[in-house]
């Protein structure tokens, strides 16, 4: 005899949830944005990526915007977002079964306020050294959001979005640099990456201390496209 449902018009559903890996360049180096995470007793007193649930009305994007206007203190208005994948471990949050949407992020350093850049005791930026042991799965998430910022970097303009809007060669390389944790050759750095095109120069240079004043360039385009860079 086959089995009856029981109450086949009820369906459970897993909490779904966002965090965001959000990166920035200050000085040369990539930053990530942390924030106070206080869940005991699995997670008392210790750090994460910003994120949390997604409210019933609103998409994931929404949704991890929202954290990062709340829990990270940043404007959201400047950042750029991806989505990078979803974590679903079934025992990833011991609270209860959470399915986590995941957001790869980058904002200048320039186009945030003196008060986002500054840290606090719930929010801050951290080298990625210090960006260990976080909370929950989030080492998975930043490893995950490393490797596809680092492989992006590569095939597409999407350093442009780390970038301020106006930069020197120098500061485009020391970026590539910082991203991709290696050392660049200047001359066939600069030679591919004035060939391919996706650089326009700006009518005027930077003077840097005694040194000639750099040429200003800026992105030809505002998207992001797939295009050899490196």
């Amino acid at each position: 005899m086959k089995k009856q449902e029981t109450n086949p018009g009820r369906l459970r559903f897993a909490v779904l949830a966002t965090d965001t890996a959000l990166f920035t360049i200050r000085d040369g180096e990539l930053l990530v944005r942390l924030v106070q995470v206080n869940r005991p007793p699995h997670f008392p007193n210790s750090k994460g990526l910003p994120g949390g649930l997604i409210d019933p009305d609103e998409v994931a994007h929404a949704a991890a915007m929202r954290h990062i206007g709340k829990k990270a203190a940043i404007d959201p208005s400047s950042i750029y977002a991806e989505q990078l994948y979803t974590f679903s471990e079934v025992k990833r949050d011991p609270r209860g079964r959470v399915v986590a949407v995941a957001y790869l992020a980058l904002v200048p350093w320039e186009s945030l306020s003196t008060k986002e850049q500054e840290d606090t005791h719930d929010s801050w930026w951290a080298t990625l050294g210090e960006a260990k042991k976080l909370a929950f799965d989030h080492d998975e998430i930043l490893s995950a959001a490393i490797e596809r910022l680092r492989s992006r970097v590569t095939y597409t303009t999407l350093m442009s979005k780390l970038l301020p809007k106006e930069f020197t060669l120098t500061e485009l390389e020391r970026a590539y640099e910082s991203v991709l944790k290696t050392t660049l050759d200047k001359r066939n750095f600069r030679k591919k990456i004035l060939k391919v095109g996706v650089l326009t120069p700006l009518p005027r240079k930077r003077a840097d201390g005694p040194h000639r004043p750099a040429q200003l360039y800026k992105f030809a385009s505002g998207k992001v496209e797939y295009i050899e860079v490196l």
